[in-house]
């Protein structure tokens, strides 16, 4: 039985720059937006809903048997828009937990869903996510492959430090993939949606560090694979390729 306290909340819109219309992509016989709202499902965390502001994607969410929500046009991030839909899904304020699950993230796993809700059980985090060690080259020097700089809690648990697009920690030594899925306490939401964007923000194009600028506390877990992102026609095709033969 899912956990009511909890929110999975999955933004989608249309209007993407390299992939223009990518939620209702086709990927072994489903729009995109479908595998991600399936996998939410099949998590069982807690109770899932598609937040949207195009027409196409609520219908084709709701003939699939799903939840959509539709929300403003013009909001600014996929927080701005879960914000909205968890106002509207749950006005009396029962939902404790918003989980942002993005909906281009067709091949993530059940799994790397349930582990972003752990370093909540301790009261003092803000805001849960997720990484996962760096073992190429090519990922350490990717400006595209966010890194999480973070220190050890023990276990596969880490407190955020900073986030970046630069290849970091310097010298030996591990270095993380952050996985851009958030579980956030209602309040946490509540108050990063009301600050304004922060400077290092602004010069990382990293939406994560307002809140850490504001004081705010981000834990996240290690695990072992990175969901691949739909953000061009190549990743589609790598996402075809990879659910074809699931």
């Amino acid at each position: 039985m899912t956990d009511p306290r909890i929110l999975v909340l999955i933004p989608a819109r249309m209007a993407a720059t390299r992939l223009p219309g990518k939620p209702l992509k086709d990927i072994a016989g489903l729009p995109m937006i479908v595998h991600v709202l399936r996998r939410a499902e099949e998590a069982a965390i807690g109770r899932v809903a598609v937040a949207t502001d195009t027409p196409e994607i609520a219908d084709v969410v709701t003939a699939h048997g799903g939840v959509a929500v539709m929300t403003r046009p013009e909001h600014p991030s996929g927080s701005d828009r879960i914000h909205e839909a968890m106002q509207k899904l749950d006005p009396e304020g029962k939902a404790e937990i918003v989980v942002n699950l993005q909906g281009d993230f067709p091949t993530i796993s059940i799994k790397n869903i349930r582990d972003v809700l752990p370093p909540l059980a301790d009261p003092a985090v803000d805001i849960a996510t997720l990484a996962s060690q760096i073992h190429t080259e090519e990922e350490n020097l990717a400006p595209s492959v966010v890194k999480a700089v973070g220190t050890s809690l023990g276990g596969r648990r880490m407190r955020a430090l900073y986030f970046t697009r630069a290849t970091a920690p310097t010298g030996d030594g591990p270095r993380y993939h952050h996985i851009g899925l958030y579980a956030y306490r209602r309040a946490a939401l509540e108050r990063f949606v009301s600050l304004p964007p922060s400077p290092l923000e602004l010069q990382e194009k990293l939406e994560q560090l307002r809140a850490l600028e504001a004081g705010m506390r981000i834990d996240f877990t290690i695990v072992d694979t990175v969901p691949r992102g739909v953000d061009t026609a190549a990743d589609l095709e790598t996402a075809r390729s990879i659910l074809s033969k699931s």
